[in-house]
């Protein structure tokens, strides 16, 4: 069975295995189980959404870097898992989409990175709110698994540390002057 890792920077990752199917035409999808936890495309949750919409099995969606996530706003309470695949390590939409998921959209359920994701792009993404991602069969669990403890303070706010450093420190008592 194929696996994932889960979970926060706080949490760190742990290894899952990933019960979804991935159903990408129209013959899989009729030939699912009624039971089965779905991962379909855009263009067949945009086809079928009725019939979606009234499985009592969980429905997750894979939406493309080039997609716009509007589309899918008024879903996002349907929605278990949305996968958000990168066809390229070079193309850094799937980050924007991520933090609109999560910031504009306040969608809370997982949101899994699939494809061609890099190791060193995992602590980054997780900063954008990703907190699943899909293991390419030739990477190292351990290696990924590392990449959560990559950092250990940022500076910046983020999805998953709202407010920035400088607001996260206690405040520094006053230095006393010298009389001169």
């Amino acid at each position: 069975m194929p696996q994932l890792i889960k979970g926060s920077i706080e949490e760190g990752g742990r290894v899952v295995d990933d019960v979804w199917i991935t159903v990408d035409t129209d013959d899989a999808l009729s030939d699912a189980a009624p039971d089965a936890s779905l991962l379909v495309t855009l263009a067949l949750w945009q086809a079928h959404r009725a019939a979606l919409r009234m499985r009592a099995a969980p429905v997750g969606v894979r939406i493309e870097s080039a997609d716009d996530p509007f589309v899918i706003r008024d879903d996002l309470d349907r929605f278990a898992v949305v996968a958000i695949a990168f066809l390229k390590f070079t193309d850094g939409r799937g980050y924007s989409i991520a933090r609109l998921l999560r910031e504009r959209y306040a969608y809370r359920g997982e949101i899994r990175a699939v494809g061609d994701v890099l190791r060193d792009q995992i602590f980054y993404m997780l900063r954008c709110g990703f907190d699943a991602f899909a293991i390419k069969d030739d990477a190292s669990v351990d290696d990924v698994l590392a990449a959560y403890r990559d950092f250990s303070e940022v500076y910046q706010g983020s999805v998953e540390r709202p407010l920035p450093l400088f607001k996260r420190r206690p405040a520094v008592p006053a230095l006393a002057t010298r009389p001169a």
